[in-house]
């Protein structure tokens, strides 16, 4: 995302697009009134705007400073990219045919 801000400083701001899908999904679940439950959505969903290269960029960075050694950085980076969500690629047409039909 080119917006100029840097990555950490995005995922600090709200993302605006809430989908209302999932709105009603965490209202029906949590039981959150609907204008607290869209800012905590858009809370979450503004952390999780990195690219995966952003992310590892950012986080290789902080465990540096941190004074972790590259061999242990690599490893955690694997692991924390396991499970974290990161922005999809933009993906073409023949892309998103080629995911659904093969």
């Amino acid at each position: 995302m080119e917006d100029g801000r840097r990555p950490d400083e995005r995922w600090e701001q709200p993302h605006t697009g809430v989908p209302e899908e999932l709105l009603r999904h965490v209202v029906r679940t949590t039981g959150l009134p609907p204008a607290l439950a869209r800012r905590v959505v858009s809370d979450v969903m503004g952390y999780f705007v990195e690219t995966a290269e952003e992310y590892v960029l950012r986080r290789h960075a902080e465990l540096r400073r941190d004074g972790v050694a590259n061999a242990r950085i690599w490893a955690l980076l694997r692991e924390e990219l396991d499970v974290r969500p990161v922005v999809a690629p933009p993906l073409s047409e023949r892309q998103l045919r080629r995911i659904v039909y093969g």
